[in-house]
């Protein structure tokens, strides 16, 4: 059964997932007043993805690790409602259960467009993945949908209603349109942007200002078509390469030793610390 939780690939729906969390009215509110998300991107990235890849690859004390570090982080993101403006908690199983939704969704929506529908079994392996992902927190493991069938109503309903608000906007725009970050960070934000617009539904495209058209579906879809036919041909070693390095900079971290900088795809495959796989 293929892995498709350690596809580097899914890295290009990062801005997709980031948005969708930040159009959560709370989350959007959260992030703007507590996050340093839009002056450090690619380290709050690398910390996200580190969390997840120890989630479901990792051992018992990278798990242990990364959910220290997330609750530890987590502290400070709360305002209680003050009358003019609704509060917020990241330790709110609620939020959580949408942050982890985003992450899902849209880990399928790109592996299905480079690799085509899932089978029942590579699916359901993967909705189980991400489901320890939310549990590992502060999700009761009962708010989780209990099946596709289930996450895809709940999806539905979500997004039905989801409308960005201006600090959540604020901070998306903020990390499409960076001012003040390096050289190189700018120069692979505008393929970044284009690929989060076209994964993005309609809505959100208008409210974080993203310009669409025909012409740029066209060109989204041709995109798309070269990556299905380009990417799986790839070895393993060079698609699973961000997950062994988030990985191994963690294990880094936890020994005292230091970290694989520069190895980009490093040789040490993992397999998923649960028995799906």
């Amino acid at each position: 059964m293929a892995d498709y939780g350690a596809e580097a690939i899914l890295l290009a729906g990062a801005g997709r997932a980031l948005l969708l969390q930040l159009a959560d009215p709370p989350v959007g509110r959260g992030v703007h007043e507590n996050s340093t998300f839009t002056g450090r991107p690619v380290n709050r990235l690398k910390g996200t993805l580190t969390y997840v890849y120890a989630i479901v690859y990792g051992n018992e004390e990278q798990v242990n690790a990364v959910r220290r570090r997330v609750n530890r982080a987590h502290v400070p993101v709360r305002r209680a409602d003050n009358g003019t403006s609704p509060g917020y908690n990241a330790y709110d199983p609620e939020l959580q259960l949408w942050v982890v939704a985003t992450l899902y969704d849209t880990a399928v929506t790109v592996i299905e467009k480079i690799y085509g529908p899932l089978d029942d079994e590579s699916a359901d392996a993967m909705y189980q993945d991400y489901a320890r992902i939310g549990t590992a927190l502060q999700l009761p493991a009962g708010m989780w949908p209990k099946d596709r069938a289930a996450f895809g109503r709940y999806w539905e309903e979500r997004i039905a209603n989801l409308r960005a608000e201006d600090a959540g906007i604020r901070v998306g725009r903020g990390l499409l349109y960076p001012k003040h970050t390096a050289l190189w960070y700018r120069v692979i934000i505008p393929p970044a942007r284009f690929l989060t617009a076209g994964l993005l539904p309609e809505q959100l495209r208008k409210d974080f200002g993203l310009p669409w058209s025909e012409r740029h579906q066209r060109r989204f879809d041709s995109t798309m078509r070269i990556l299905s036919v380009v990417y799986p041909k790839l070895p393993q070693g060079i698609r699973h390469w961000f997950k062994n390095y988030c990985l191994n900079s963690l294990d880094a971290e936890l020994h005292g030793e230091p970290g694989p900088a520069k190895q980009w795809w490093p040789a040490k495959q993992r397999k998923p610390a649960g028995s799906l796989k």
